[in-house]
């Protein structure tokens, strides 16, 4: 465990135990949330290559129009 996180398990031991609750749900939550995150990235990256991929491709071939900013 690093030096910050441990301070910060210090103070919020000073804390009422509806509060620690309240940090403790918060983190594990926003830990599962980037766990999701990461696993919905890891499934996609062939999806987000292809894609690239053929986005690059057709923009080869003049298929694509420059964005015009002003049409959005």
């Amino acid at each position: 465990m690093t030096k910050l996180l441990e301070k910060a398990f210090r103070e919020l031991r000073k804390l009422p135990e509806s509060e620690q609750n309240a940090v403790a749900k918060w983190l594990l939550e926003e830990l599962r949330t980037e766990k999701k995150w990461e696993e919905i990235f890891a499934e996609s990256e062939d999806l987000l290559l292809r894609l690239g991929k053929e986005a690059l491709e057709l923009h080869r071939q003049g298929k694509t129009l420059p964005l015009d900013l002003k049409e959005l």
